[in-house]
């Protein structure tokens, strides 16, 4: 029975980061940086006085995951940064992109890249536009590493505030943790995807997050979640409950069948991004 369930709670997890992997992986990721990203000689202007930060989900990359965005965003005269975050040098050999560390040591990378884009800019503080693992690890970073001070928006594509329960992953670990194989498995998990687990409900990294609520005070958040996400179960776990500006993209367009992975590459959520980050000009959202 152990054996069983022990094989049973590492599969199931594994999956998790096979779906994930799949689904960013919609367009062959380019190399180099993303088109219009990463220029630290950019100046912010009048009308865009904030640096826009691209974050990737798990198994990303900024070229992977922002090669639609982050040109659209500089031709609208914006300073766009888009970093790849959390390799894991142990399997980079593999050509597995980021987003694969825990968290936390994510977060750390995460904040000296924001110093680093202020600095070079000039710029007091920073928007970040998150998608997927994108959303949850910049929460770290604001709430633990005092990164809220240094943030204006907060936009956030298929974010998971509550973790998923794809495919019963969540149960799967705690039916494992009653014989004791839970955290054998995790740690074994973990030297390859230290960020895998914590994407699951009432994972020890979403319950120190949550502890206090889900929006950060100080942070304008934007949530924009799809019904047909296919990775973060259920969807609704994007809603924040106690803030922000929460959109279902059906509700918007009842015939934009964008899941978790296109929705980074949809020009109808392009607009709504847009306009979360520039609300005093934002533009008609046209479906189609």
């Amino acid at each position: 029975m152990r054996i069983r369930g022990l094989v049973a709670l590492l599969a199931a997890i594994a999956a998790f980061a096979v779906g994930a992997s799949s689904a960013s992986a919609v367009l062959t990721a380019p190399a180099g940086q993303p088109p219009g990203s990463n220029d630290f000689g950019c100046r912010p202007s009048a009308a865009h006085p904030r640096p826009v930060i691209l974050t990737h989900g798990l198994s990303a990359s900024g070229p992977l995951n922002w090669a639609t965005l982050s040109p659209r965003l500089k031709a609208r005269g914006y300073c766009v940064f888009a970093p790849t975050y959390g390799l894991n040098p142990l399997i980079a050999f593999l050509g597995v992109p980021g987003g694969i560390l825990p968290m936390e040591q994510s977060s750390r990378e995460y904040a000296a890249f924001v110093d680093r884009v202020r600095a070079a800019t000039g710029a007091s503080k920073v928007d970040i536009v998150g998608h997927s693992e994108g959303t949850v690890m910049p929460r770290w970073y604001l709430e633990k590493l005092g990164g809220a001070a240094k943030v204006q928006k907060f936009v956030a594509l298929t974010p998971l505030w509550r973790g998923t329960t794809l495919l019963g992953l969540d149960q799967v670990r705690d039916l494992g943790a009653q014989f004791g194989l839970a955290k054998p498995v995790l740690d074994l998990l973990g030297v390859l995807c230290g960020s895998c687990s914590q994407f699951l409900r009432g994972s020890d990294y979403l319950n120190a997050l949550n502890a206090d609520g889900e929006a950060v005070p100080g942070i304008e958040h934007t949530n924009i979640v799809t019904k047909y996400d296919e990775l973060v179960s259920p969807y609704t776990s994007g809603i924040m409950r106690d803030g922000g500006t929460n959109v279902v993209l059906q509700d918007v367009c009842p015939n934009d069948f964008s899941e978790h992975g296109l929705v980074a590459f949809d020009p109808v959520v392009a607009t709504m991004v847009e306009n979360a980050l520039d609300p005093e000009h934002a533009q008609p959202v046209r479906c189609g």
